[in-house]
């Protein structure tokens, strides 16, 4: 047996298939194909002319200039939740960007890699004032909106059990479907990750006569996800990711990446330039981190524009701050 047959089976006795090469797939394709999902403000959605704007879509975009040279050369595919793994498995998209929550059957299970910690999430429970409750203890009886195929079901099941409150599931494979249901009545409450509710309420004819109640329920790191077997382009998506972070630590923006790159201090320098020897195991030369930066900014920036207080949603940062500012977010040093 050869050593590179040798090699394929030991990849394979691992419990993930090779799919090396993706790097040159899309170079060769000349567009990164991300899925995102079918809709949903502030992370991923397109608008009436079809130009998609988002948090997770901005990953897509950072991905794409690190890896192509250009933020816009990217092919989005809207998923749902029950499509998003087979869409990443079969090699139907490149990168998986789309509010998905990182656990251990997920990434031990479904032959994909998390990169990293994008957004760090809770789910939480949305009802119409009318309804006349202030805590989710109180919704004994109530019907449930929710999603197939995601945390949510088993979460909304622990939590109630726990707490002695009965409930009626009423789940659906899309969210479209799972919005409609509840803005008509056909449940009660509707449960899923707190930025989501926040996102769907703005869909809602009156979004003021619904409240997200203040019990969140569990820890749903949302994160992107690559397929397992190549890890050149698992370190591309995992730096890309963590090259956003540290500029915002950093002080870079995209307004000033390209002074800091020539003026900055040896930090800025380092990342918008990194060092050869650095930079060339990824596959790039070593202005990636900077067209990366470029195109969408810090993570500060994409958090702001998309969610925070100068968006639509006026999203709390919480314990998506910076280490050093009372959060989480913390990235290992580029060096």
């Amino acid at each position: 047996m050869s050593n590179h047959m040798i090699a394929a089976l030991a990849l394979l006795l691992a419990g993930g298939t090779a799919h090396a090469g993706t790097l040159d797939k899309v170079m060769d394709r000349g567009t990164l194909r991300c899925g995102v999902s079918q809709g949903v403000a502030g992370f991923s959605a397109p608008d009436d002319a079809g130009n998609w704007t988002g948090f997770d879509v901005d990953f897509c975009k950072a991905v794409a200039a690190a890896a192509l040279g250009d933020g816009n050369k990217v092919t989005y595919v809207p998923l749902s939740t029950t499509e998003r793994f087979t869409a990443l498995q079969s090699g139907d998209i490149d990168l998986l960007s789309r509010q998905t929550t990182w656990t251990l059957s997920r990434d031990a299970d479904l032959g994909l890699s998390f990169v990293g910690v994008a957004y760090y999430d809770g789910q939480a429970f949305m009802v119409n004032r009318s309804v006349g409750v202030k805590s989710a203890t109180e919704l004994d009886g109530a019907s449930v909106c929710t999603e197939t195929g995601t945390t949510t079901e088993l979460n909304m099941a622990d939590y109630f059990t726990a707490n002695g409150v009965s409930y009626n599931p009423v789940s659906f494979e899309k969210a479209d479907q799972t919005i409609t249901a509840f803005s008509s009545g056909r449940c009660d409450v509707y449960t899923t990750d707190a930025s989501a509710l926040y996102a769907q309420r703005l869909s809602l004819v009156d979004p003021d006569n619904y409240i997200i109640l203040p019990e969140v329920i569990s820890k749903e790191p949302l994160g992107p996800a690559v397929r397992q077997g190549d890890e050149q382009w698992f370190k591309i998506a995992r730096w890309t990711l963590n090259a956003l972070i540290e500029a915002e630590e950093l002080g870079i923006s995209m307004e000033n990446a390209e002074d800091l790159a020539a003026n900055g201090t040896a930090a800025q320098k380092r990342l918008l330039a990194a060092e050869a020897d650095s930079s060339g195991g990824l596959g790039l030369d070593p202005q990636w981190a900077r067209r990366a930066i470029a195109a969408v900014g810090n993570y500060g920036e994409v958090f702001e524009r998309n969610l925070g207080a100068g968006s639509p949603l006026k999203i709390d940062r919480g314990l998506n701050r910076l280490w050093n500012d009372g959060g989480l977010l913390y990235a290992p040093p580029v060096r």
